[in-house]
């Protein structure tokens, strides 16, 4: 085959386009601060030279605007780990998962023995519609043949995703009949409040999973219906949180916080991005014991709300030091309308706390977790060393700490003692997945005409249930291994019981179970509310 040369006047287009943008960006920089005018245009006379010199001269033919992006990445990573630039195909979807949104067909799936199933179809979305069910499994889309493939996840959502009111033709197998399926994609709300229950008759439980434009609506209903069930504690879940919209955590902080109380504040070098957010508004919640989970994967608007009620005694921060992102980023559409998002301040707690943990002087930003497990911090808190700079005090005069994250008030070390690599092996290799979907498809009307109540409480794994996983596994080339298979036998149970419950009553159905299973944070957090009554009581 003969390869396909560009001509130069192919080239000349996109290096104008990338010129200009480039361009644009340091003629930006130099707007805000007139005195580095005069150092920027040389910049931008300096990288036209190059770009240009690149089009004259080079060996091969290149993609100028490849050049340029690059450029700009690179550029980018010399000022902070969070200032990005964003191509613009990747534009729209990040921005629809900040609105709460995502474009598709309606369902959720998963990949079994390299057959894509259809795991639940949500309400309100159009494969609900036309009549798509639990367990249609997909073996062509637009008669591509996807089954036994191959294909991964993205490869799955690259196919069905789309703008909505475009349409999509699959072909699903439903028991022994295949059946085409056009379907008009359409807009589907992604919810951020994961899960909301009560746990006794007194403790309500919320688990917030990013932080969107609609997420604050989600937890005004959330508190609600929980008040409403006779709550008068309250645990907020924050573990794996990695943020997103700031002025979410800033209303829901304030929700929480009685009094004109400062939330959050922000400070640059240029003084129109200085600003404070103080708490303005009553909120449902003001004065009962709370008690917030957070874990080294909570950042940026996580760290918000945990830093505002630590700082002001409002609750009781319980886990293990968050990620520590502390600066704020302000997006810039760019004419090709991709986009840079662009460092603009650093944002500090009520008590003056910067949490944003270091990125300069050869620290390697992007490795820091897994040098922190390492380094064993996951597991014992005295590992964890602040400096005396860093001290800061709360309200009520509690030593806490900036610098890196947020520090818990009592620290829950990361447990891992009822798994196995056999257990681990199973869930890999999606020996438990598989068995629990094919229980609930026999057992579906059952399951459903279950009360959720009913199944916590009655519901049982036999081992019975178990030796068809045992089964499953061994198909699938897993060796049964029965000294650790004993060894995890109570997480196997409880995440057989909770995953079959998520088919039925989605993350309302799993949480409630796998919580008092396997996350160490949310029991310990069970025990302090003690502590969390008498920090209400003095806040």
């Amino acid at each position: 085959m003969s390869k396909i040369r560009n001509t130069k006047s192919d080239i000349r287009f996109p290096l104008i386009i990338a010129i200009t943008l480039v361009a644009g960006i340091f003629i930006g920089a130099s707007m805000l601060d007139p005195n580095s005018s005069q150092g920027i245009s040389g910049s931008i006379a300096k990288f036209k030279d190059v770009i240009l010199s690149i089009d004259k001269n080079y060996v091969d033919d290149v993609d100028a605007s490849v050049l340029v992006d690059e450029a700009i990445v690179k550029m980018l990573r010399e000022l902070d780990p969070h200032s990005t630039y964003i191509p613009r195909e990747e534009v729209e979807r990040l921005n629809a998962q900040l609105r709460g949104i995502y474009e598709g067909i309606g369902i959720q799936f998963d990949i079994l023995r390299d057959t894509v199933y259809v795991i639940r179809v949500l309400e309100g979305g159009p494969s609900k519609a036309i009549g798509l069910q639990s367990g249609d499994r997909i073996i062509l889309v637009e008669g591509e043949i996807i089954a036994g493939t191959g294909i991964t996840n993205k490869g799955v959502t690259d196919r069905l995703l789309g703008q909505a009111g475009s349409e999509v033709t699959i072909t699903i197998l439903r028991e022994d009949t295949e059946k085409d399926y056009t379907i008009t994609r359409g807009t589907i709300p992604q919810r951020s409040i994961e899960s909301s229950y009560m746990i006794n008759e007194e403790t309500g439980y919320i688990k917030i999973s990013r932080f969107g434009s609609k997420t604050y609506d989600e937890f005004k209903n959330a508190l609600s219906e929980l008040l409403d069930k006779g709550m008068t504690k309250l645990v907020l879940d924050l573990q794996g949180n990695p943020g997103g919209l700031m002025s979410a955590a800033e209303d829901i902080s304030d929700e929480l916080i009685a009094g004109r109380k400062l939330i959050v504040s922000q400070k640059s070098v240029h003084d129109r991005y200085n600003s404070s957010y103080y708490a303005r508004k009553e909120g449902m919640f003001e004065n009962g014991p709370v008690i917030v989970l957070v874990d080294e994967y909570s950042a940026s608007a996580s760290e918000i709300v945990s830093g505002a009620l630590q700082d002001h005694d409002r609750a009781l921060i319980v886990g293990r030091r968050t990620f520590g992102k502390g600066l704020v980023q302000m997006p810039i559409s760019l004419n090709d309308r991709s986009e840079l998002r662009l460092t603009i301040a650093r944002y500090y707690t009520p008590s003056g706390r910067s949490i944003q943990k270091p990125y300069n002087n050869g620290v390697d930003y992007y490795s820091d977790i897994s040098s922190r497990y390492d380094h064993g911090e996951f597991f014992y808190a005295d590992s964890i060393k602040f400096e005396d700079s860093l001290k800061f005090e709360t309200a009520k005069g509690r030593t806490i700490y900036g610098g890196g994250g947020i520090m818990p008030d009592y620290f829950v070390p990361y447990d891992t003692s009822m798994q196995t690599a056999y257990y681990r092996t199973l869930r890999s290799k999606r020996a438990i997945r598989e068995y629990t979907f094919n229980y609930f498809i026999a057992h579906k009307e059952e399951l459903r005409n279950m009360d959720f109540d009913h199944y916590l409480n009655s519901f049982v794994i036999t081992d019975e249930m178990l030796e068809d996983i045992v089964e499953i596994g061994e198909e699938l080339g897993i060796a049964f291994n029965n000294t650790e298979f004993q060894h995890s036998v109570t997480l196997l149970k409880g995440f057989v019981k909770a995953d079959i419950a998520s088919f039925v009553w989605a993350e309302n159905g799993y949480y409630p179970i796998i919580n008092p299973v396997t996350n160490e944070i949310y029991k310990r957090a069970l025990e302090l509310f003690d502590e969390a009554i008498l920090l209400a009581e003095v806040y």
